[in-house]
């Protein structure tokens, strides 16, 4: 799992596994964000299979879905208060890139 901080407590990865939650745990995430659409790649682990590890494994888990970097004053509003009561937040998408578009638009909200 590759991950990159981009704030105090807010890092990016690309697409996550059902296996990466585990450690993801492991390393002290206590949430975890989805930013990709689900079937956007054949094969792609769908957000309801990341959610039920995310629960099994005792983590917060939203599902945030943007196409492209476009996003809503929901999902903006959403993150924020994700990020105010949690430690250590990780988001995914394809690249990481659209999670990163998210947090930013948190920081100008």
């Amino acid at each position: 799992m590759e991950t990159t901080q981009i704030a105090a407590n807010y890092w990016v990865s690309p697409q996550l596994t059902v296996a990466d939650i585990t450690q993801a745990k492991e390393q002290g995430y206590t949430a975890i964000v989805c930013n990709r659409p689900d079937g956007e790649q054949a094969g792609q682990p769908t957000s309801d299979d990341i959610r039920s590890a995310c629960e099994q494994a005792g983590l917060s888990f939203a599902n945030l879905p943007m196409q492209g970097p476009n996003y809503t004053p929901a999902m903006v509003q959403e993150l924020k208060d994700l990020l105010a009561k949690e430690d250590k937040v990780l988001g995914y998408c394809r690249t990481g890139n659209r999670s990163s578009v998210l947090y930013r638009a948190t920081q100008e909200a």
